[in-house]
């Protein structure tokens, strides 16, 4: 059952246009894959959460509502991460929500987000090769990483590449969408992430 703050967040974000213009439900039972998922791997919820390009602030909303863990919202936009500060300041959204705004390569090598958090989730990112690399920092050891497939979309994905950011796949996840699961085994390299701008440009794979 969807929380009267959750409903209210959601249906505000899809008037600001940061959420398509169709009907919120789906949206959110695409939100709860990432839980799904995260327990096709773990009993425990994560210690803490990163939603990676936040945007309307979804998955992220919905894993604060349902595990009530520390969750961090990124996103380079002023105006989605200025609405997502409204809506964590409203009385009766769960605490631990936090907002960071700027570019993920530049945010990964400061103090407070390297190797922080236990999950990491990727909506509508960017390619599998850009989205490792900008979320890798922020993991911690035996951390996963969950990105929403396309429809087959595990090919994208190179285990060579994986393994030079210190990442492994664990697969995929089938729920009402596809799920892309993938742990952190070691320690980022210290190239990584590269420079604002350049593992879009200079794809690993």
């Amino acid at each position: 059952m969807t929380t009267s703050w959750l409903t209210r967040a959601l249906e505000e974000s899809r008037a600001r246009g940061f959420l398509g213009p169709g009907s919120i439900e789906p949206q959110i039972q695409h939100a709860n894959g990432f839980v799904a998922a995260w327990h096709s791997h773990r009993s425990d919820p994560p210690t803490s959460i990163l939603d990676l390009g936040s945007g309307g602030g979804l998955p992220g909303l919905v894993l604060l509502e349902t595990w009530v863990r520390p969750t961090t919202f990124l996103d380079s936009m002023e105006k989605r991460t200025n609405f997502l500060l409204e809506v964590l300041e409203w009385d009766d959204v769960p605490s631990g929500g936090s907002v960071w705004r700027g570019r993920a390569e530049e945010l990964a090598r400061e103090t407070r987000g390297d190797s922080r958090f236990g999950l990491v989730t990727a909506r509508s990112f960017g390619p599998p090769a850009v989205t490792a690399e900008c979320a890798v920092r922020f993991l911690q050891i035996g951390g996963l990483l969950i990105v929403s497939e396309p429809p087959a979309g595990d090919d994208r994905w190179s285990d060579t590449g994986l393994d030079q950011l210190g990442l492994a796949s664990r697969g995929s996840f089938r729920d009402s969408a596809g799920y892309k699961i993938i742990e952190k085994i070691r320690a980022t390299p210290l190239r990584f992430p590269r420079a604002t701008g350049t593992p879009g440009k200079s794809p690993l794979f």
